[in-house]
């Protein structure tokens, strides 16, 4: 099962350290005009799958850049974020960049706009626990028993 988000509206997520950037809904739209960016290096090799493959060189390199070109197509706006005057900084893609450049604030928006973004949980089919599986949700059905039982006959 896939649970659809309807809405389009951008949201404020907070990157820490002051930091609120508001940003378009990551879709098919946004990825495909950040695949676009002239910084872009060529892609890494990918499997069967369409996976990249973790040992080639060019898998770190093109993951950093993928996150600033969809950073540059989807902050829309921030708030604590200032120049070297200290007064506050639009949003151009210079100054994204700028950002970026402070990893604590990369890792931030990779993990909470970039991440869920490019992963489909997936769902539980809606099953409760067994009774008598072994799940963590499942409660005892029968109260314990008074004394060992005995032994079985042997034949």
């Amino acid at each position: 099962m896939l649970t659809l988000t309807l809405s389009a509206e951008p949201k404020w997520v907070d990157l820490g350290h002051g930091v609120e950037v508001l940003v378009a809904r990551i879709g098919t739209s946004v990825l495909m005009q950040a695949r676009t960016d002239p910084d872009l290096p060529e892609p890494p090799a990918m499997d069967d799958a369409g996976i990249a493959d973790a040992a080639d060189p060019l898998t770190e390199p093109y993951a950093v850049a993928m996150n600033r070109a969809i950073a540059r197509v989807a902050i829309l706006d921030w708030k604590g974020v200032v120049g070297e005057d200290a007064k506050p900084l639009d949003v151009t893609p210079e100054a994204i960049d700028a950002l970026l450049e402070h990893w604590v604030i990369f890792q931030a928006f990779q993990l909470q706009v970039v991440n869920p973004a490019m992963v489909l949980e997936q769902e539980k089919n809606g099953s409760a626990p067994s009774p008598t599986g072994g799940s963590a949700g499942a409660q005892p059905t029968a109260k314990p028993a008074r004394r060992r039982a005995k032994t079985a006959r042997k034949s």
